[in-house]
């Protein structure tokens, strides 16, 4: 029984995202990478399906950090996930993050951006060996639900 459900389970994520080439992608969501990732290296592509809408994800490299792209088919930019330096944030975001931290180390660091706004900082959190993930605003400040 619990095998059959794990197996549901993962047929059913699988569906909602599937890896995809730049080929696949609709013109309009095409113009938008091609202007998202200027100087930048693709990693690879993605469709998602969530509340019955259709996303496109561009997975890449500027430099040496990683920035992903949500887009709809329409082309406009939905999010953004940039990783940042720790060290750039200010004071009370980094604040903010350590104490949702806790006693966990933060190994990777984004800035959650919808519809051209700065919403939250995403952390990803090893404690013990087990990784999590935490999000603060954009002032350190804990959210009343997760972006």
């Amino acid at each position: 029984m619990l095998f059959a459900l794990l197996s549901t389970t993962i047929a059913l994520s699988q569906e909602q995202e599937k890896k995809i080439t730049r080929a696949d992608l609709p013109p309009a969501v095409e113009k938008t990478v091609a202007d998202q990732s200027q100087g930048a290296t693709i990693k690879g592509f993605s469709q998602e399906e969530e509340n019955g809408q259709t996303y496109y994800e561009a997975e890449m490299m500027v430099g040496s950090h990683s920035k992903d792209v949500l887009i709809d088919k329409a082309g406009a930019v939905v999010e953004i996930e940039e990783q940042v330096p720790f060290d750039s944030l200010p004071v009370a975001v980094k604040q903010g993050l350590q104490e949702k931290a806790g006693s966990g180390k933060i190994i990777k660091l984004e800035s959650l951006t919808k519809h051209d706004k700065l919403v939250a900082y995403e952390a990803k959190v090893q404690t013990n060996g087990k990784k999590r993930e935490i999000q603060v605003g954009p002032e350190g400040k804990p959210l009343d639900h997760e972006e």
